[in-house]
């Protein structure tokens, strides 16, 4: 018996649809990290003295030796809940029973400490994932800051960019992303262990020991919040969220230009798809997948925040498992979509010449001309536009590249005559001249491009050092407390 307050075990269906499955969840996810909070309890169980040494010593090798096969969920026997399944086994393999072990304890901080645990464990993935996502951009624009293409605003050609200076902006996106991610998780780094069930605990556990045998910078300070609060997940959603909404923009860009009427950038076959109907066609389903799983994060936030709203501050299965339900499958969502936009920005191809003879038909050096009759010639900023706007309406209707003769009768007819206008034409209507007129940081000017790819490198660069050394903590600290109580280092 594991209580004496309920004297029956869950009914079948509610093991079947709700407690199994949990059991189940937690065993393939959350079952390191409760073993790991055994070990630290233990160790305060020690230097407490609560427990003698040769108990600590049987009890850590029975944690030790638990393996994921060792737990099935049994209403009778552990009320399939993993705690008591783990209490259970270990009682189960001592050689003679520990009767203060788990005295002063609740399952609340525990469980919350675990699923922040495994959050924080997904957390470190997907910003490995990021790096190298980071890494992949950085390498793709850095090759492709000279050749011309256009740059579309409301879905038309407005002004020349090179793929490196889109590019740039994807890996500032996925940097951004970074830099968030890792303020959520420090502001996340707080164990709950040692909150109790909710209002602290009854003897002297120190708190800041344990948070560093887990790996956590401190302890969560107010006890309710510890168990209560599931911020960081909803934090973390959200974080998701953001990277998925602009991820989707970029995306949507790719599969717009791999169109057959841009024609902007290709993928290998290898990446490709077919239709089974149209034998001309070449598909990028690869994209619309990326596209389509950045909408599973969206509403993974809605979901953390639909399950919290509304509940009350305390610990609750509503809270702590429900609003957590798609913890394991989001996250893996999201590596998932790293791992894919790593390949395509491996293996993407900007056709060579393509984009210079987009840019070579949309008359993209308007904004130049107007800029130059302004500056030149003295003629005011919004006739100079509707000078340069008329100019572009007439080589549209007469097919022609450039004509100045018919620049000096609109500038003419507008009460602005000039002298040159061959002159003024010069250097605006080529698509290099639109690239080398920028000249203002930030812009799409190769160098300029080259500029920002060196600082972001540098950003990179930290952000690695940044995440390493988290990284490193929790690793340090689950190895940490095996050796504190002479465990080996498990196969």
């Amino acid at each position: 018996m594991v209580t004496g307050r309920i004297g029956g075990a869950p009914a079948d269906l509610l093991n079947e649809e709700v407690l199994e499955p949990q059991f189940s969840y937690e065993v393939r996810h959350l079952l390191p990290h409760y073993l790991h909070i055994e070990k630290v309890l233990l160790l305060e169980y020690r230097r407490m003295g609560i427990l003698g040494p040769e108990e600590v010593a049987g009890i850590a090798r029975a944690l030790h030796a638990i393996r994921p096969e060792d737990l099935a969920a049994d209403p009778e026997e552990n009320l399939s809940d993993i705690s008591f399944g783990i209490e259970r086994l270990v009682g189960e393999r001592l050689p003679a029973p520990a009767p203060r072990w788990h005295v002063d304890r609740s399952r609340n901080d525990a469980q919350a400490c675990a699923q922040l645990m495994f959050g924080r464990e997904r957390t470190l993935r997907i910003a490995e994932g990021l790096l190298g996502c980071v890494a992949a951009a950085h390498r793709l624009a850095a090759g492709h800051t000279e050749a011309p293409m256009p740059g579309y605003t409301h879905l038309q050609a407005a002004q020349v960019i090179t793929p490196g200076f889109y590019v740039s902006a994807l890996s500032e996106h996925l940097l951004h992303t970074l830099h968030r991610l890792l303020a959520t998780y420090d502001h996340a780094d707080l164990a709950p262990l040692g909150a109790g069930a909710m209002a602290g605990q009854e003897l002297p556990w120190d708190r800041m020991a344990m948070a560093r045998h887990l790996g956590f910078a401190a302890p969560r300070t107010h006890a309710l919040a510890a168990v209560a609060s599931r911020a960081w997940m909803l934090e973390l959603a959200a974080e998701a969220a953001t990277f998925a909404t602009g991820l989707n923009r970029f995306v949507t860009d790719l599969m717009t230009w791999a169109g057959g009427r841009y024609g902007l950038v290709e993928l290998p076959d290898e990446l490709a798809g077919i239709s089974s109907a149209m034998p001309q066609k070449k598909n990028y389903p690869l994209l619309e997948r990326i596209r389509g799983r950045t909408a599973h994060l969206f509403s993974w936030y809605v979901d953390v925040a639909a399950a919290q709203r509304g509940t009350p501050y305390s610990n609750t299965v509503e809270v702590g498992k429900e609003a957590g339900a798609q913890l394991a499958t989001a996250t893996g969502t999201m590596e998932s979509i790293l791992r894919l936009l790593t390949l395509v920005l491996d293996h993407i191809v900007f056709p060579a010449g393509r984009g210079r003879d987009l840019c070579a038909g949309e008359h993209l050096g308007g904004f130049s001309l107007a800029n130059r009759l302004t500056l030149d010639e003295g003629v005011p900023w919004r006739t100079a536009q509707v000078i340069a706007g008329k100019y572009i309406v007439a080589m549209i209707e007469s097919g022609s590249p450039a004509d100045p003769d018919a620049l000096m009768k609109i500038c003419a007819d507008h009460g602005h005559p000039v002298a040159d206008p061959a002159g003024l034409l010069a250097g605006t209507l080529e698509p290099e001249d639109g690239l080398r007129r920028k000249c203002s940081q930030g812009s799409a000017e190769p160098g300029e491009v080259r500029s920002m790819l060196a600082e972001q490198g540098e950003e990179l660069a930290v952000l690695a050092k940044e995440w390493s050394a988290r990284r490193r903590r929790v690793e340090a600290a689950a190895a940490s407390a095996d050796e504190l109580l002479g465990l080996e280092k498990r196969s």
